[in-house]
This record gives structure tokens, sequence and C-alpha cells, in this order.
């Protein structure tokens, strides 16, 4: 048993630099959706709650080996709209958490959650409380988008024994061949230094693009790709992701909530 575990912490060791990419904003573009589900390489798509094509893409991402999330819309400092299923400042803790609930439910194949916007309310501890104390109940992972160098959500997610990473490296804040090049640089250089390493990026043209270009050129460059629980699994010496009783996530008909 113990020469086992020396081997499994050799191959650990061992492994390449690794890189999760998720994409947030799915369920709009149906075009570029599509584009990124057909790529051979395993993607995190995060979609928003009830857009027109976030069931019908789910589900076909879902076939395509693809890893799927819930893209929260969550308060922000510059009071932008979120948008149906958003969690705002006003609600309390029994709306909240109906709120996210319906959401989850409503996105089929929903492993993970992580934050759309949210400079605000990701701030705050008691919502942030709130939202966690919810996704504890299901087997979903959360990453902390980092929208704001003060989030206290990846913390909160990590004290409820949530599984919890959090965003390395933003991969399109620009749009262009240029910057995303210079992102994606520095995400292979995050991972290299540190074994693995996670970005954000959007269905943008530009990124679809840079993507469906450069990331058959990983295996060369002795980078791998992974979805966001691959990742995890790797940080976590392949143990289980979830222990204790989690309720399974029902999804329903994805339709609008009749409060927004």
């Amino acid at each position: 048993m113990a020469a086992d575990a020396e081997t499994d912490q050799a191959n650990q060791r061992h492994l390449p630099p690794t890189i999760a990419i998720i994409i947030d904003d799915m369920g709009h573009n149906k075009f570029e959706g599509e584009r990124l589900i057909a790529m051979d390489q395993p993607l995190t798509l995060a979609f928003l709650p009830y857009r027109r094509h976030t069931v019908d893409l789910a589900k076909k991402a879902h076939k395509r080996q693809k890893e799927i999330m819930l893209h929260a819309p969550m308060a922000n400092t510059r009071m932008f709209d979120l948008g149906p299923g958003g969690l705002s400042q006003e609600m309390g803790r029994a709306e909240i958490a109906q709120t996210l609930r319906r959401a989850l439910r409503s996105i089929p194949h929903v492993q993970g959650v992580n934050n759309h916007m949210g400079s605000l309310l990701t701030q705050r501890l008691e919502p942030m409380d709130w939202v966690m104390a919810e996704l504890n109940h299901y087997p979903v992972y959360f990453v902390d988008s980092r929208t704001i160098a003060s989030s206290v959500a990846g913390d909160v997610a990590a004290a409820y024994r949530i599984p919890t990473l959090t965003r390395d490296v933003f991969l399109d804040h620009e749009q262009s061949e240029e910057y995303v090049h210079k992102q994606f640089q520095l995400l292979i250089k995050r991972a290299k230094e540190n074994g693995s390493a996670i970005g954000i990026g959007h269905p943008h043209k530009v990124t679809v693009d840079y993507l469906e270009k450069h990331l058959p050129l990983l295996d060369a460059q002795g980078v791998a790709i992974a979805t966001v629980s691959g990742v995890w699994a790797m940080r976590n010496d392949n143990r289980p992701m979830f222990t204790g009783d989690r309720q399974p996530i029902d999804q329903f008909m994805a339709q609008k909530p009749e409060t927004e």
C-alpha cells in the first residue's frame, strides 16, 4: 500500500502543465456556441439561465464531452442589467435560494457554478453565505470568476467545503487576436509555474477563432487541457469531489421565471 501511494504521488508530480478553459456567457450565440462544442478539446461551458439557446446547446455540449456550468448572474458595481435568473443585493435569503435553485434546474447536465459579473455581490459576506448554503445541497463545484479582487465568494465556498477553484486569467477582456494571444500565453505560463491554471473566455468570434487554431497545438508544447473538474482532481490527488448526501438536480422546463 505504501508503495502504491508513493507511485501515485510520483505520477502527480510528472503530470504535464494543464489548463482549463471556461467559456462564459453561453446561451446567446448559437453559431459560436456550436463551433465551441465541435472542438475536440474538453472545454468547460458556462451557460446563462433562460437564454434562447441554453438548453439546446447544453444538451449538445454534453454529448460532445464538454463540462456544463451555470453562469449565475450577480449584482455588479456598475449596475448592469442581470437578466433573468439574476441575484441582486435587494434579495433576501429565501429569494436568493429559490432563484439559484431554479437556475440550476434549468440547465441540463450542470456540474458547476461560476459568477456572471458579481463585482458587488461577491464582496458581501451575507449573500455569499446564502448562495453557498444553497449550492451545498447539490453535487456542484464553484469557480470564483474574481471580477473584483476583494471577492469573498471563493473563501465562503471553501468554508462550506464546496469544491472550489479560482480564475487565473481572463482571455478576452479586449477583443483582438493580439490580446487573446498574450493572455493565452500567460495562462500557459501560470500552468507551467503552478501545475495548472484556469482561464475564462467568451464566445466572441475572435476568441473562438483563436482557440480553434491554437488548442490543437498544445500537445506539441507539452501542455494538457482538462475540464474544471479534471483540474480539481489533479490538485486534490484524485480524491472524490463530493462526500456525504447531495440532492440530484432535477431539470424542469427552462422558462423565464414569472417573477422576472
